[in-house]
């Protein structure tokens, strides 16, 4: 079954490594992105399942397709909540798995880029001063330049000094653009 997913693949234009085992696959290097994992639900040694769990547990966000020739409504429903992208039963057409797995693909490209975005506003938030990064906190929670300075003990000006500061590293024109950034980088809840 491995070998005739692979070719399926190769021949729609997919570039294509297999695994003989969960384990096989945890050894080998992390994949280039875009990238997804066809997984059968049952695997030698760890299952499919299995598998899913522990990449969530390292945080590697690779989406994936199940494929089973033994599925059933609670293994299926247990791979989806744990965000596989979908859940196909043997026989499958070769067109869905196909369609399924580029799906699969963009949605690889959309994690990444949304990572990378993240990524970046986090390296500008570690080059803040202490100092920056406590105005910052401020700033978020909506506090005026006058509340900041007196919770603070510092005067209004040098609050706008390190206000400017602030928004110039974060590479920010506006407070909503801040409070966007702390949002997606989970330092402010949504």
């Amino acid at each position: 079954m491995r070998k005739a997913l692979a070719r399926l693949c190769q021949s729609a234009g997919l570039k294509v490594r297999s695994f003989a085992s969960a384990r096989e696959y945890l050894d080998a290097a992390v994949p280039e992105s875009p990238a997804c994992l066809v997984l059968d639900v049952r695997l030698p040694g760890l299952s499919g399942l299995d598998l899913q769990a522990e990449l969530a547990a390292r945080r590697v966000q690779t989406p994936i397709v199940f494929i089973t020739g033994q599925g059933d409504i609670p293994t299926s429903v247990r791979a989806m909540k744990a965000g596989a992208v979908d859940f196909l039963t043997k026989p499958f057409r070769n067109k869905d798995l196909v369609a399924i797995i580029r799906e699969a693909l963009s949605k690889d490209v959309r994690l990444q880029s949304a990572q990378s975005e993240r990524d970046v506003i986090q390296s500008r938030l570690d080059s803040l001063t202490p100092r920056e990064r406590q105005v910052f906190d401020l700033v978020i929670k909506g506090l005026l330049n006058k509340q900041i300075a007196a919770e603070l003990g510092a005067s209004e000006q040098t609050i706008k000094v390190h206000r400017a500061r602030v928004m110039e590293k974060m590479g920010l024109a506006s407070v909503a653009e801040l409070v966007q950034a702390a949002v997606k980088i989970g330092v402010l809840a949504p």
